[in-house]
């Protein structure tokens, strides 16, 4: 486990010493040099002491039989009043460090593991969303073998409360994907299978790997990829290469462009990248961003909407190319949070849910446009261990205003109030 250098483990959330700098994370042989291998070590631990939507929108198939049958047929076009719009909300890391593991326990009577409580705060914005997206950033352990960091290995049930709570599909693509080799993989990945939970970033098979997250949404559908930069100097599983998918711009552009041709109406990329700990975007997502939101195929974009994680603050959203990026949503569920000068950080808790309405395409062969923009600033509160919807919480009378501003402070610190965007509830 390193920390203080460029590439990252995340922050403690155990009093555990600091450790020398790491290096950088080994690449895939194939992977150019446009790879970021961004970011800094340590920032998924934590502080000292730390120890539905009413029916699924679609029926998740097995990984096999969703490699073989592709998308869905669409629903866009058809109809004498043509498709439907629709809105897609996406929120930050869930972390579950060693208290976060504690607090499940407690919240299922001390017999197994209930995270639905400490999501219920998000609910009521997730399960109103046509199509809503998270990240799980760690994997999932299996019979009682569950650790927080620096190797995290979560219990399964984090999955059905995700569905629970109105989730759709994951983001699964992170540093820690490997924590527990390809095996990790496969058990996170059955999980979610099983909750009826979409997944993108990691796969189990070539076949899997080569398929993005096909949901739909109103009359669209709606293809996700995910990407990270590294895996914590954890190689590739032998044989498998497949099992995470890297950072690396020409392979994000071609599996963008392949979805379109696969009958994609919007292709969402979600990318783990940036430097943690740091409040604006550095040079590397700045230069990604651009590249990715300016790919065209004609007239049209390649890509619709970029939702970035892994910096553990919240970033800011911008419309690049008429497209808009979320650098960072911050971290969703994580323990308290210590930063790389080894000080408990509260920003480590703080993050936004990005809420963006899609119509239909005006005319043949159009994108569907994003009509509205909203974030709705987010804190876990690691006390009761609950997240906080923190405009609801202030118009209960919670004293929540300052970490509330400062959230919005840094979202629309480039520019974003301008494009369009504004604060939701």
């Amino acid at each position: 486990m390193t920390q203080r250098a460029r590439n990252s483990r995340h922050t403690r959330t155990t009093p555990t010493p600091r450790t020398p700098r790491g290096t950088r994370n080994p690449r895939r042989a194939t992977v150019v040099a446009t790879v970021l291998l961004i970011g800094s070590t340590a920032a998924c631990a934590g502080a000292p002491g730390d120890g539905a939507k009413p029916a699924a929108k679609l029926v998740v198939p097995s990984a096999a039989q969703r490699a073989a049958s592709g998308p869905a047929p669409s629903a866009a076009g058809g109809g004498a009043a043509g498709p439907r719009g629709f809105t897609l909300v996406a929120s930050g890391d869930v972390l579950p460090h060693s208290s976060i593991i504690r607090q499940a326990n407690a919240d299922a009577g001390g017999n197994g593991y209930d995270f639905e409580p400490m999501l219920s705060g998000a609910k009521p914005v997730v399960s109103k969303a046509d199509l809503a997206i998270c990240h799980m950033e760690t994997v999932y352990g299996a019979n009682g073998d569950y650790s927080g960091y620096p190797t995290f290995k979560s219990p399964p049930q984090v999955a059905r409360a995700l569905k629970a709570t109105g989730y759709d599909s994951c983001s699964t693509a992170s540093n820690h994907t490997l924590d527990a080799g390809s095996a990790g993989v496969r058990r996170t990945l059955d999980a979610l299978d099983e909750a009826g939970v979409k997944h993108a970033g990691s796969a189990r098979s070539d076949a899997e790997d080569k398929s993005p997250a096909w949901l739909r949404a109103g009359g669209a559908k709606v293809a996700q990829l995910a990407y990270t930069y590294g895996t914590n100097d954890i190689p590739l599983p032998k044989g498998k290469p497949w099992s995470v998918d890297l950072i690396d711009r020409d392979k994000i552009v071609a599996d963008a462009r392949a979805a379109r041709r696969a009958g994609a109406d919007v292709v969402v990329v979600s990318l783990h990248w940036g430097s943690e700990w740091q409040d604006e975007p550095d040079r590397q997502q700045l230069r990604l961003g651009k590249q990715l939101t300016g790919s065209r195929t004609g007239s049209r974009p390649d890509i619709d909407l970029v939702l970035g994680t892994h910096a553990h603050v919240p970033q800011a959203y911008e419309k690049v190319n008429g497209t808009w990026i979320i650098y960072g949503m911050g971290d969703q569920i994580a323990g308290n949070m210590i930063n790389h000068e080894g000080a408990h950080d509260p920003r480590g808790n703080q993050g936004s849910i990005g809420r963006f309405t899609f119509a239909p395409p005006a005319r043949q062969g159009a994108r569907w446009e994003v009509r509205k923009a909203e974030f709705i600033p987010m804190w876990f509160d690691t006390d009761p261990g609950r997240v906080v919807n923190l405009n609801r919480a202030l118009a209960r009378g919670a004293e929540v205003g300052d970490i509330r501003d400062r959230i919005r402070r840094v979202v629309l610190s480039r520019g974003a109030g301008k494009a369009g965007l504004v604060m939701g509830k």
